[in-house]
């Protein structure tokens, strides 16, 4: 079987995919790096880096919906059902393992891109307890759960025992 027109848009989107995937990380994991510093300028900046790159991907997403829709026309199916391999049932040998190769490549990306991001979320809800936290007692507000004032503590903030007393 020879290479069709498609094998190659799907072999050269899943590259595309893979290439912004493998940003997305590279992102993710520095903002990683900064939340652990405390660096909120480099957060931000990841922030932005990271938002940037979902709107590359929204494009990319547009491109694969594309793609199935013409893939779906060539094998008579809705594009919505279109597989992997009813995909690669369109390709010789040598391009269908290429996509199936790509494709697993993209799939543990993503599925990293997905883990570091929520141990991205869990480490800022953890600083921004904290930070709740540090507020909160400056201001002599009673806790709300979690890191509350210790035995002797009155709601003002101030100790009810003393080192010393007169």
């Amino acid at each position: 079987m020879t290479a069709s027109p498609i094998a190659g848009e799907v072999l050269a989107h899943l590259d595309a995919q893979l290439d912004s995937a493998r940003r997305l990380l590279a992102q993710v994991l520095r903002q990683s790096g900064a939340i652990r510093r405390r660096d909120v300028d480099g957060v931000l900046a990841t922030m932005t880096d990271i938002q940037g790159e979902m709107a590359s991907r929204t494009r990319l997403e547009s491109e694969r919906t594309r793609l199935l829709v013409n893939a779906g026309a060539l094998l008579g199916v809705p594009p919505e059902t279109v597989t992997l391999s009813e995909l690669t049932g369109l390709m010789n040998d040598s391009a269908a393992e290429e996509a199936r190769t790509r494709s697993a490549e993209l799939r543990g990306l993503l599925a990293e891109v997905e883990r570091e991001h929520a141990i991205n979320r869990a480490l800022m809800r953890q600083e921004l307890s904290f930070l709740e936290h540090l507020t909160r007692m400056l201001g002599g507000m009673p806790e709300a759960g979690g890191y509350g004032p210790g035995p002797g503590i009155r709601p003002n903030g101030r100790s009810s025992l003393h080192v010393v007393d007169y």
